[in-house]
């Protein structure tokens, strides 16, 4: 394709370009949108850039230019002009044909429009995106042997080398690591992550960053102004916004916004092209919303609406305003700043000056978890609306700072230790009124209201009466006689409870020493499911009291891990650190049991008169294992162990006991395993069962 020198670095004049008023209608050649017409060709035009211009420029100067070069960023913000910069520059040969490398390349010589037009021999580019395979590196490869035609250097330009397929960055490695001194290589990608790191050692990067929005605003009104064309400032502002950094975007906003305008560019024609709202009314929507004024952030909702603006670009506007006023909370210099609009600094200040860091904070993770909401909800229109009522909801609740204010000053926590507990904590009192998220911090604070008096430490509290509702609950019907073996009644008390103490939440003397014993506690303390979880599926990879490390199994939940560690706090009255590691630990508390069982049965089956038992009597099979000797501390901190054998073999195993002890035990067995016995039974058929020996 043809592409013509820039003319806002080209040193030869470019003709004057006709205003739309004096193109002929009939007019036949095709239109060049202005990011191709006004694409920088040498380092002076590329804008934003100026560690990657410095940088090579003095490369250049100092013939220290690498063999390879890989460019990184978001789209439009100057890769593969760089590239094709770079290109001209290497081979550039001046006017008169006889200038070497330069940083300014002069845009008239073969070489140099050439390369502009893509038609240079020397000068490969290949697209990444649509060949991908070992194939087109081979390609390469062979084609580098050879040198160039008519160039200086032959430039081999890659874009989007993400793309490339792992077989197709192998077979490059080699010849990008020691290429010819005829040979540049020069990649260019958006998704830097994805190439390989021994792709990314051979190579000299440069991150592009998003260029600033000042200048945007700079580069897009002197190429208005180059075109004839008359764009308010406010306009451009909306237009650099919306470009987020990237020229080519703004570029080909600006060129939209010249082919709507039959006039001048405004910033309400702007507005209407992009979706966006008005930005005062978005300030007034956000300040009703913090108001809880709910008719009026609804009615302001509604207009925006039916003005056409996009849902979701009015929540990243809210966002923004949000993330806008924190900083503005944080360090007031920023309302000062001259690129910040009238009517955000002035809406701003106020704004910033009645709202505290713990509302914004939580106005941004609502809105934040509304994105999602609306992108996939079926009519955005609907679903941010839903957002901004809850928004409004949450603005008539005090922050969490705030709310424990109140309580402490309605006497809801203890004067000494300050836990909550007795008849002022919350859930058991009506709570303070709500106030508005605009009210924190910036109110007087309300009158002190009376505390209870506080009690010596040696008076007891008198039991308050029951009130009428709870009657039933203070007196209950008297219960039948229990005999002496009964237990007594009533349910058992939870494990956890929240206002008051039970059994089992009383510390224990001593932290668990081990990880058996820290899981058998949870099976004291009558809390079955994190007990049977702690034994299934957590592997230990390493324990020392307060701190564990492990890994959990496919299907438990991540939550244990904080259930786990608020109980052994309130527990053992120390802090428990839980955290989980990729290593493989040991084998759950079951696998190990299971193991144990196993070792055991092989044990047994290697002892001479089992062996001998089991060769006289075919089929006959080792049934299951008793340990006979008495129990332990040990047998009580580990009861999961008997778990591990089948229930059904140990009834049956139970059954060949006598009195005397095991018949099958002899001098023998009882040197080899003196705590064990050995129940052996002959299994012929599925269904009967041999006599037992």
């Amino acid at each position: 394709m043809s592409e013509p020198s820039d003319p806002l670095n080209s040193d030869t004049p470019s003709p004057p370009r006709d205003g739309p008023a004096d193109r002929p209608a009939d007019r036949t050649d095709a239109y060049r949108v202005l990011a191709r017409t006004y694409r920088p060709t040498s380092f002076a035009g590329l804008i934003g850039q100026e560690a990657l211009v410095r940088t090579l420029t003095n490369a250049i100067h100092s013939g220290r230019v690498a063999h390879a070069f890989i460019l990184t960023g978001v789209r439009g913000v100057g890769k593969t002009t760089a590239a094709r910069i770079i290109a001209r520059a290497l081979n550039c040969v001046g006017p008169d044909g006889t200038g070497g490398p330069t940083p300014e390349p002069c845009g008239v010589c073969d070489n140099c429009r050439a390369i502009g037009e893509d038609r240079h021999v020397d000068v490969l580019e290949m697209d990444a995106a649509s060949r991908t395979g070992i194939g087109d590196i081979r390609e390469i490869i062979e084609n580098v042997r050879y040198a160039p035609t008519v160039a200086r250097t032959k430039i081999f330009i890659i874009d989007e080398v993400h793309m490339l397929s792992q077989s197709a960055f192998n077979g490059l490695l080699k010849t990008l690591e020691e290429p010819p001194p005829h040979v540049k290589f020069i990649f260019a990608t958006t998704e830097i992550r994805r190439v390989p790191v021994t792709v990314l050692s051979r190579c000299q990067r440069f991150d592009l960053r998003r260029v600033d929005r000042s200048l945007l605003e700079a580069h897009f009104a002197d190429i208005a102004r180059r075109e004839s064309v008359t764009v308010a400032p406010e306009a451009l502002s909306l237009i650099a916004r919306a470009a987020d950094g990237s020229v080519r975007d703004g570029l080909s906003l600006l060129d939209q916004a010249m082919a709507l305008a039959e006039g001048p560019i405004t910033a309400d024609g702007v507005q209407a092209m992009l979706g966006l709202a008005d930005r005062g009314r978005l300030f007034d929507l956000f300040g009703a919303i913090m108001r809880g004024e709910a008719e009026t952030a609804l009615a302001i909702l509604g207009e925006l609406d039916a003005g056409g603006s996009d849902p979701l670009a009015v929540l990243y506007d809210l966002l923004e305003i949000t993330h806008f006023l924190t900083r503005a909370r944080l360090t007031p210099a920023v309302l000062d700043d001259p690129a910040v609009p009238e009517v955000e600094r002035t809406q701003g200040r106020a704004l910033a000056e009645r709202l505290d860091i713990a509302a914004l904070q939580r106005v941004w993770q609502m809105l934040l978890k509304g994105v999602q909401e609306i992108q996939t909800a079926p009519r955005p229109a609907r679903a941010l609306e839903m957002l901004v009522i809850r928004l409004l909801h949450a603005a008539g609740l005090p922050t969490p700072g705030d709310a424990l204010k109140r309580l402490k000053e309605l006497g809801a926590f203890d004067a000494g230790a300050g836990s909550p507990g007795g008849a002022g904590s919350p859930g058991r009192t009506g709570g303070p009124p709500p106030s508005g998220a605009m009210a924190q911090g910036r109110t007087a604070d309300p009158a002190p209201t009376k505390r209870p008096p506080v009690l010596p430490a040696s008076a007891e509290p008198m039991p308050a009466a029951p009130a009428p509702a709870d009657r039933a609950l203070a007196d209950p019907a008297p219960a039948a006689p229990l005999s002496a073996g009964d237990p007594p009644p009533g349910p058992p008390a939870p494990a956890l409870q929240l206002d008051g103490g039970t059994e089992a939440d009383a510390p224990v003397a001593e932290p668990p020493a081990d990880f058996p014993a820290l899981v058998a506690l949870f099976e004291a303390r009558g809390d079955p499911l994190t007990f049977a979880r702690l034994k299934s599926g957590v592997h230990l990879v390493s324990f020392r009291p307060g701190r564990l490390e492990v890994r959990l199994e496919q299907g438990i939940p991540g939550s244990l891990i904080g259930d786990v560690s608020r109980q052994l706090q309130a527990w053992t009255g120390q802090l428990w650190m839980i955290t989980l590691s990729e290593q493989a630990g040991e084998p759950t508390l079951l696998e190990q049991a299971r193991l144990a069982v196993e070792a055991a049965r092989q044990t047994a089956a290697a002892h001479p008169l089992v062996r001998a038992v089991l060769d006289t009597f075919p089929g006959a099979e080792i049934h299951a294992l008793h340990d006979l000797a008495p129990a332990t501390a040990t047998d009580t901190a580990e009861p999961w162990l008997g778990d591990a054998a089948d229930s059904e073999d140990a009834d049956e195993g139970a059954e060949n006991e006598t009195d005397d002890g095991p018949a099958a035990s002899g001098p023998a067995l009882d040197r080899a395993e003196p705590e064990a016995e050995a129940s052996v039974t002959g299994r012929p058929s599925r269904g009967g069962r041999a006599p037992e020996g």
